[in-house]
């Protein structure tokens, strides 16, 4: 299940944070800070949706992902392709490589990072 993009951003802090109290998650929003009773709302949202686990300290709660971030967008990015280039990475990566505008060593660089993959695998 995804998250919505309020959800997202939520989750950048948490990941940010690793563990955070409400006061924390809060903290890192810049004014007008959204309210608590939203911020509750989206964890718990977010706990439905197995995205955010918390452990209780007294009668407060500290929150923790239950997912990582290279995870999400991995899993993301799969999603993206399959939907927007019709399930070809090769596809995306001319899409991606034309549209992005990268300088020349910008692309040796990522090139290099293929190459690295590629002899990874034999």
């Amino acid at each position: 299940m995804k998250l919505s993009r309020t959800e997202e951003e939520l989750m950048n802090h948490l990941w940010k944070l690793k563990r955070a109290f409400m006061k924390d998650l809060l903290e890192e929003y810049p004014e007008p800070k959204p309210a608590p009773t939203t911020i509750s709302t989206l964890l718990k949202r977010m706990q439905e949706k197995e995205y955010v686990g918390y452990e209780a300290k007294g009668k407060l709660r500290e929150y923790f992902p239950l997912v990582s971030k290279e995870s999400y967008f991995s899993k993301h990015m799969k999603g993206l392709i399959k939907n927007f280039f019709n399930d070809s990475p090769a596809q995306f990566a001319s899409f991606f490589t034309k549209k992005a505008e990268f300088s020349e060593s910008e692309l040796e660089a990522l090139k290099e990072i293929i190459e690295d993959k590629l002899n990874k695998k034999k």
